[in-house]
């Protein structure tokens, strides 16, 4: 019923061009590739197409007749050898590695496995049931969409502030939204979501994976589901799970309603493994299509997989078809979907060419010299767990990365553990000692103190342990090593002062990240006080646990004001967003930075050797364009410390605009102005920012961000 021709073997995938489709499938060692065509429901096959053209290593043929919509899978032929790295098993129906839209999902059974699953004799054996009643299909798209006058924000990066989300786990909970809108694409777009966001002042969501993923078997056989998403089947098609009544078209129109508020949007990618594990995992897709191209195999024995992500396999990005999968994905996420950035999940595996971390790998070569990808925000995770895989800081220009150091740092400081103020004040400075060697910039240094892989905000500050039983594995899964701090009780508390206690820690961190030099990222729900139960580890609790929960506010709604009325004052004055690192040289008489000690003085070799000194002073905004000073008072001391000025600061007075002892972050109404004359008896555990007015006769705090002019 369809006339076949040879068709044309670019672009790949599946092309609809108003008449047909060109189906244009690389595999390097098949010997065939067959087209399977399937009816709606995806459960029978309906006709089965050799691919009648072979041009360079790509089998591609031209189908008239067929068009959006028609579901479609592989089945290809070639040498089942696994020492040779060879697992071909036409038996097994594969995705298409180009797949625009999946429809269905993974139904776990024995025979998604190229090879007899529990057989002694393991990947050795070959099976020949047919897996495509087991699978999802790929569908035909459909590329015309309307964008109208969509237009990406272009944020800055040094203006960047960023809110880790995830689409469903942000959504499903709000009340407020339609049943069934919520934890679908549109509700991202939703004029409730977009309100909160804005009035928090988030300028750009990174949203956790949406590429297409698997329920990991031994998550389903526990009755659990892949929440996180960090187990990737198709690198250019949406996550269906997602999808509401508008399908992918749901998904653009999210992303159109958040940049006309001015919010952008990174994905969160995972290019470094995919969901088929080892070699004893299942053939879904790129092992059946050709494993030993798209997977980097053991130097020593090719029937192996080598693994530098922890999860069985690593993608191949050596091979120049891998890395073109890989690019060509980003730039149909940038061209169809109108992202703004990129998150790369274990991004040192990338960098593998073909085992070692390589600073001249061609993943890096090809995106920073890519028209389109070389304008988008790129952010790196900056390790795997392969040998030298721990890359903080060796990412080149063109590249931002998650801070860990900062991170911990921060967590350290505020438990109070002794010798932290040298890693400390690098980390109120962006970070300098890890990033300015390769000629980058403060906000190369993404600042967190919480993200989706380890304990909320919340948590950290109410858990010393890990609680992950529901996780299946006994409590041993997730991070042991939290730097987190209970207050004097594992879990919820009903005593006022340990709540009291747990707020002000939580505003001291944020106010940390918020107020650094660098880019700040948050956690979706830290500003509602969103618990996990003590969980560090959620990837497969996707219920409550991980949702946010709008309502439930964990007694503390005025963390919401206090972050607000924070990122307000980052927005608003440029000290808090340098374009360069201090140098601690002067301009008109005055350094760009002042470490300050609390006798009144700066800060001495040997005061930062001090392992028992925990309050630290920062003055900074010197050489601001806006000519806005500031001076910041750390203590993470158990006491109140007092805290003086050195006499050189006689020049004026210093205004309180944050403190962190306050539940919203405003001054106490009885706040005096500090002066050199004037110590300050600094709260234990607490933080207090202070403006510079210049005059003596400024009676008045300088006003308040216009965030919060209400």
């Amino acid at each position: 019923m369809f006339a076949i021709d040879d068709g044309s073997p670019f672009p790949l995938g599946a092309t609809w061009d108003g008449k047909g489709v060109n189906f244009a499938l690389f595999s390097a060692h098949a010997s065939k590739v067959e087209l399977c065509l399937f009816e709606a429901t995806g459960l029978r096959e309906i006709h089965r197409i050799p691919l009648p053209c072979l041009t360079e290593q790509v089998w591609h043929g031209y189908l008239e007749g067929v068009y959006p919509g028609q579901l479609y899978g592989y089945r290809v032929h070639g040498p089942y050898e696994p020492h040779n790295g060879h697992r071909f098993n036409p038996n097994k129906l594969l995705i298409d590695p180009y797949a625009r839209q999946l429809s269905g999902r993974v139904r776990w059974h024995d025979a998604l496995f190229g090879y007899r699953f529990g057989s002694a004799r393991a990947d050795l054996t070959f099976d020949r049931r047919d897996s495509a009643r087991l699978m999802p299909k790929a569908v035909v798209g459909n590329p015309a969409h309307h964008w109208g006058a969509d237009a990406p924000p272009g944020t800055r990066w040094k203006d960047t502030v960023i809110y880790e989300a995830h689409v469903k786990g942000l959504t499903q909970l709000r009340t407020e939204l339609p049943q069934p809108l919520r934890g679908t694409y549109e509700a991202l777009g939703h004029p409730l979501i977009l309100e909160h966001l804005v009035r928090l002042g988030i300028t750009t969501v990174e949203l956790m994976p949406i590429q297409a993923f698997v329920d990991d078997r031994f998550v389903t056989e526990k009755g659990l589901r892949n929440y996180w998403g960090y187990s990737t089947l198709a690198y250019f098609a949406p996550e269906p799970r997602y999808h509401g009544s508008a399908g992918t078209d749901g998904l653009r129109a999210a992303i159109h309603a958040l940049h006309d508020a001015g919010i952008e949007v990174i994905l969160d990618v995972v290019y470094n493994h995919t969901a088929e594990g080892n070699e004893l995992g299942p053939t879904l897709s790129l092992r059946g299509i050709d494993n030993a191209v798209y997977y980097k195999l053991s130097p020593h024995d090719r029937r192996h997989c080598w693994d530098a992500t922890g999860t069985g396999n690593s993608l191949n990005l050596s091979h120049p078809r891998v890395l073109q999968l890989v690019m060509d994905s980003l730039r149909h996420w940038v061209n169809s979907y109108h992202v703004d950035g990129f998150r790369f999940d274990l991004a040192a595996t990338l960098l593998r060419d073909p085992y070692d971390v390589s600073d001249h790998a061609g993943f890096l070569q090809a995106i920073r010299q890519d028209p389109t990808l070389s304008k988008v925000k790129l952010i790196a995770e900056p390790w795997d767990v392969g040998h030298e895989g721990y890359r903080l800081g060796g990412f080149p220009p063109g590249f931002s990365e998650w801070n860990d150091r900062f991170r911990d740092t921060v967590r350290s400081f505020w438990r109070g553990d002794p010798g932290k103020l040298p890693a400390l004040g690098d980390a109120l400075a962006g970070s300098a000692l890890c990033f300015r060697p390769s000629g980058r910039h403060p906000w190369a240094s993404i600042n967190y103190v919480c993200s989706h892989d380890g304990f909320t905000l919340q948590d950290l500050v109410s858990y010393d342990r890990r609680h992950n039983g529901a996780n299946g594995e006994n409590n041993q899964d997730g991070h042991s090593h939290n730097l987190s701090w209970n207050c004097g009780v594992e879990g919820p508390s009903d005593d006022p002062d340990i709540i009291a206690l747990r707020a002000r820690q939580k505003r001291n961190m944020i106010a940390t990240v918020l107020l650094s030099q660098g880019t700040p990222m948050l956690l979706m729900g830290d500003e509602l006080s969103r618990t996990q139960n003590g969980n560090n580890n959620a990837y497969a609790q996707d219920n409550e646990t991980s949702w946010l929960a709008w309502d439930d506010d964990g007694g503390d709604r005025a963390m919401i004001d206090f972050m607000r009325r924070t990122i307000a004052l980052r927005k608003r004055f440029e000290a808090f967003r340098r374009r360069n690192f201090y140098s601690g040289r002067a301009t008109n008489g005055l350094k760009d930075v002042y470490w300050l000690a609390p006798e009144g003085r700066e800060m001495t070799e040997s005061d930062w050797d001090e392992d028992l000194r925990r309050t630290l002073g920062v003055q900074f905004g010197n050489d601001a364009p806006d000519a806005v000073r500031f001076l910041l008072l750390l203590n993470a001391a158990p006491e109140e410390v007092s805290f003086s000025l050195p006499e050189e600061f006689g020049d004026g007075r210093w205004i309180p605009v944050l403190d962190s002892a306050t539940p919203d972050g405003s001054p106490a109404a009885d706040a005096a102005p500090l002066t050199p004359a004037d110590p300050l008896v600094l709260g234990a555990r607490s933080l207090q920012l202070f403006q510079h007015a210049p005059t003596e006769e400024d009676e008045d705090a300088p006003p308040a961000p216009d965030a919060l002019r209400h």
